[in-house]
């Protein structure tokens, strides 16, 4: 359906790698530590950039082999959140990132995710006077943090 890129007026769409994790909550820092020391997950003049989810419940059942040992019942782990984030299609640097996030994770068996996407990356172009960008409405985070 679409080519490796494309642009548009304002938007140039690559080729990226998104790669998503599930972890605890308390897991989340140590492992981004971990990947922005490899990426700085760079996106415009950002860095660090990455989504995390609500809470959720994971359900599993340690088997035979398991670090915890085998289970009859199923496990349900509340206080689990998904993270992802995009890299770029380069398999040296997502070598790294998964070797990382698996060295910091607190799993025996970490959920890792990859998928080929296109994503957005900004051309830069001067919108500064857009009513509907943060910097010009009320009530953005960074306005109420400042007051």
């Amino acid at each position: 359906m679409f080519e490796r890129s494309f642009e548009t007026a304002s938007v140039r769409m690559e080729q990226l790698v998104l790669l998503s994790f599930q972890a605890p909550t308390e897991d989340v820092d140590r492992i981004m530590k971990a990947v922005v020391a490899i990426t700085p997950l760079a996106m415009g003049n950002y860095d660090s950039n990455a989504y995390q989810s609500g809470t959720g419940i994971e359900r599993y059942r340690p088997l035979d082999g398991a670090a915890a040992g085998p289970e009859s019942e199923v496990r349900a782990r509340p206080g689990v959140v998904e993270v992802s984030f995009e890299l770029p299609a380069d398999r040296p640097i997502i070598d790294q990132v998964i070797e990382a996030i698996f060295q910091v994770h607190s799993y025996q068996e970490p959920v890792i995710r990859i998928q080929t996407i296109l994503g957005s990356r900004s051309k830069g172009l001067d919108d500064s006077s857009n009513p509907n960008r943060w910097w010009n409405t009320t009530g953005d985070w960074k306005q109420a943090e400042n007051g």
